[in-house]
């Protein structure tokens, strides 16, 4: 399931109906991105994301499909925000569930290293020097390689 939205989400009620009737999930690995009031050495006073409306669900899907195909998933779930947000607002939302818990965790850091990598996102930090567009980490780019290096290890 993806959803890009403006408002807050409860991630235990999330989670909650994600697995809701499904006992054959084992393990459900989570993660949750929030805003940090600094970035570097420079304070944030708040982040603006933007996304490509259709774009961006279109990739997500492909990021999702592509962790099914990888992970016996019995469920998954990416919840994005959008719009203007303060530091300790929820960002984003990634769950996996799969029956036993190497799946769940795997499927997990595929999908939030391939969403911060492939996903069409902006975002704007507030900063006392203005705002600023935040740029692509090398370290992200790194998280995400690993997944491909993955790939041509199974292709040996």
């Amino acid at each position: 399931m993806i959803r890009i939205q403006h408002e807050d989400f409860d991630v235990g009620a999330e989670l909650a109906k994600l697995t809701a009737g499904n006992t054959a999930v084992g393990g459900l690995a989570v993660f949750v991105g929030l805003v940090r009031d600094v970035a570097g050495d420079e304070a944030v006073g708040g982040m603006t994301l933007e996304h490509y409306p259709g774009m961006t669900e279109k990739m997500l899907a492909r990021i999702e499909e592509e962790a099914r195909a990888r992970w016996p998933l019995e469920a998954s779930l990416i919840i994005h925000r959008v719009g203007r947000l303060e530091p300790g607002d929820r960002i984003v939302l990634v769950a996996a569930a799969s029956a036993h818990r190497a799946a769940a965790f795997d499927a997990c850091a595929f999908l939030i290293d391939w969403l911060k990598t492939q996903a069409p996102f902006w975002k704007q930090e507030e900063t006392g020097q203005g705002p600023r567009w935040v740029e692509a980490r090398d370290s992200d780019d790194e998280a995400a390689a690993r997944w491909l290096e993955k790939d041509s290890d199974a292709a040996e």
